[in-house]
């Protein structure tokens, strides 16, 4: 597995768990969970815009890790 694509992979992975913990916030009854789990997401999802902007990179610079 070239890195191009466990990058991708793990990409893909954290927008799952943003999504996970999107989901769960919208659920949970709990306040503090609920204010808790929100916050987690955006980190999360910040993390997700950095790896964005990583694979651009990585597909910009090794064309042929483009499509992966």
């Amino acid at each position: 597995m070239t890195v191009a694509s466990q990058v991708k992979q793990s990409l893909a992975s954290l927008k799952g768990i943003e999504a996970d913990l999107s989901s769960l916030a919208l659920r949970t009854q709990d306040t503090e969970s609920k204010r808790t789990l929100h916050e987690t997401m955006m980190v999360v999802h910040e993390v997700v815009t950095d790896l964005k902007k990583r694979v651009g990179e990585l597909e910009r610079e090794e064309f042929q890790y483009k499509g992966f």
